[in-house]
């Protein structure tokens, strides 16, 4: 292999991401030289038409390069990041439990990206958020069984490829029992080997068996399989997805630049022990330069020179991801048209702890509620946005927001004579948002308090209603369950 040939291998292997709408010159000069992947994000999302031209002008630089994205519905979403997600979070399919319905779900996302150019979704998560503290999973989980979790990845895997999509079955070997957000440390699962097999792997075990294309690796420490190393630069976790799985398609990593991969080694060194590990496809970051990804390129050709990466290795990873490229083109040619119109919500999959009368003109507060960096921030709940849908359906309504104590007990204050509606994302785990439901509750007994995030049943303090989660269909859902009362 010459060093041309090793370069353009290496360029293969990598999916970085770029900020902006257009493709800018130095990508467009990458995929010419043989980059395997380029992810999008929010910022180079403007409107349908747009992400369109972006990944034909991707295409046209190089036709077999896989256009990836997050669009895993609910609170994840790059195509709505600015209105919010029509589809359903992965905690609300799971509440409904309704394989077809989780199935239409994935056709739809797929539909959607099928129509703007995009080949690779990073979807459906198949974590089992067993950790109620869970800060980066939670509704994005379909739920704490895992044998109910994989019953929806396999729906969710057959509607999304049966689009023309690929999917690509996240975090292995699972992120759900961890109480740290990986993109800002490292964090550590300590549950033993018959636990992990029992719980975790059951998801990715019938993703598999649904013929996924692509699994993403996920920078946590599982010191049952190895003590030392994050699964996606460790050889003994990605083993066990080949060996024990039976997994064959692509192997990908999350995100380069996250905390629980390159702090304190770099972005180029994560990228070699990944490649070393077995990881196919590098999922660079967000904000990618020109400069950082021929760093990058550099980086690993002087491993591979010095002996520390095989060429072997790098050689097979291409491969990997040169198949995934046909794999997407074979999805296409047998997809099944779909429709790209989201199935709509129903309150069937909400929970409610009594019935619940119609309500006139209501005051809705919404409490500050923290996002994470995987769903960045997006609109959600009930707010303004939704003003034409409060209009029809709740005709006075009234949006209040409150991020302090002192800000609720102003709406408290000026609200005593309307009818109070309160949401919040993950009331019983982040603090401010137990305090200020417990002071709600105090003076307001008769408030409706909802759950948008992750639901602890009972929760602290009990809540009236759960969503399983925050995205524009589940609120717009949510309008008419409050208009209407329970039937």
């Amino acid at each position: 292999m010459t060093e041309a040939e090793l370069r353009r291998s290496i360029r293969a292997t990598l999916m970085p991401g770029f900020e902006g709408p257009d493709l800018p010159e130095w990508l467009s000069t990458e995929l010419r030289e043989g980059l395997g992947a380029v992810c999008l994000f929010g910022t180079n999302v403007d409107t349908p038409d747009q992400v369109l031209r972006l990944t034909d002008a991707i295409h046209a630089a190089r036709p077999e390069a896989l256009v990836a994205i997050d669009e895993e519905g609910g609170t994840v979403t790059r195509l709505h990041h600015r209105e919010g997600s029509p589809h359903p979070s992965a905690a609300y399919l799971g509440s409904l439990d309704v394989e077809a319905y989780t199935e239409a779900v994935g056709a739809s996302i797929g539909a959607q990206l099928v129509a703007v150019g995009v080949d690779l979704n990073f979807a459906p998560d198949a974590d089992v958020n067993s950790n109620p503290n869970n800060p980066v999973i939670g509704v994005r989980s379909f739920g704490a069984d895992p044998h109910l979790a994989a019953r929806h990845v396999a729906a969710y895997t057959r509607g999304l490829q049966g689009a023309g999509v690929a999917a690509v079955a996240k975090h292995f070997p699972g992120h759900g029992d961890t109480a740290t957000d990986s993109h800002q440390a490292l964090p550590t699962i300590t549950v033993d080997l018959a636990v992990l097999t029992a719980r975790e792997l059951v998801p990715f075990g019938a993703a598999v068996a649904a013929g996924t294309l692509g699994v993403m690796t996920s920078h946590i420490v599982v010191t049952a399989l190895d003590p030392s190393s994050p699964a996606t630069m460790s050889p003994g976790v990605l083993r066990l997805l080949r060996e024990e799985l039976g997994f064959r398609g692509a192997i990908i990593s999350d995100a380069l630049d996250m905390a629980g991969a390159s702090a304190g080694r770099g972005i180029g060194e994560a990228a070699v022990l990944a490649l070393a590990a077995g990881v196919d496809l590098l999922c660079l970051g967000t904000k990618n330069t020109g400069d950082q990804v021929a760093g990058i390129v550099e980086h690993i050709a002087t491993a591979v020179l010095t002996g520390r990466l095989s060429p072997v290795r790098v050689t097979q990873a291409a491969e990997r991801v040169r198949a995934m490229s046909a794999g997407v083109r074979a999805l296409r040619a047998d997809r099944h048209p779909t429709s790209p119109v989201a199935p709509a919500h129903s309150p069937e999959g909400f929970w409610t702890a009594h019935p619940l009368a119609p309500l006139v003109a209501p005051v809705l507060l919404q409490l500050d509620s923290p996002s994470n960096i995987a769903s960045g921030d997006t609109v959600w709940g009930i707010g303004d946005h939704l003003s034409g849908e409060l209009a029809e359906r709740l005709p006075g309504a009234t949006c209040r927001s409150a991020a302090t104590l002192a800000e609720v007990q102003d709406v408290l204050d000026t609200a005593r004579d309307r009818a109070l509606v309160v949401q919040g994302r993950d009331l019983s785990r982040v603090p401010f948002l137990t305090e200020a439901a417990s002071l709600i509750r105090r003076e307001r007994p008769d408030a409706v308090l909802i759950e948008l995030g992750w639901p602890q049943l009972p929760g602290v303090p009990p809540v009236d209603i759960a969503t399983f989660g925050s995205g524009t269909g589940a609120a717009i859902c949510l309008i008419g369950l409050l208009a209407e009362g329970t039937r």
